[in-house]
């Protein structure tokens, strides 16, 4: 059974910084894309940025040029370091992967930005 553990969220001063990360284990095969949604208060879930297993990365308009996405294959791991934070960007954020057409999903994990 595929688990996604996160860590690193928290709350943080607006133009702060945090790192994201999610783990994948108990699968026996790498993972094809893995990413980030976020869902903020009242808010649909929406695309924060992802990665596939070739580095090839996409991220939402509203986060360019602030968060950069990577991962390390060998540990089937992702991160989200996220610059210049804005209140905005609260929202609880979910790591996902993809592999072998099916999807999984983490936990979540809650990140406040202050203004």
């Amino acid at each position: 059974q595929v688990q996604l553990v996160e860590s690193g969220g928290g709350l943080v001063q607006a133009g702060g910084s945090l790192r994201l990360s999610c783990a994948a284990s108990g699968s026996f095969f790498s993972m094809d894309h893995m990413g980030w949604y976020r869902q903020g208060p009242g808010k649909q879930r929406e695309l924060v940025a992802r990665v596939s297993s070739g580095d090839s990365t996409n991220y939402a308009d509203s986060v360019k040029g602030r968060f950069t996405i990577s991962r390390d294959n060998a540990k089937d791991t992702v991160y989200l370091q996220m610059k210049s934070l804005k209140p905005e960007d609260t929202a609880v954020y979910y790591c996902y992967a993809s592999a072998l057409g099916n999807d999984y999903w983490g936990q979540g994990t809650q990140v406040t930005v202050s203004s």
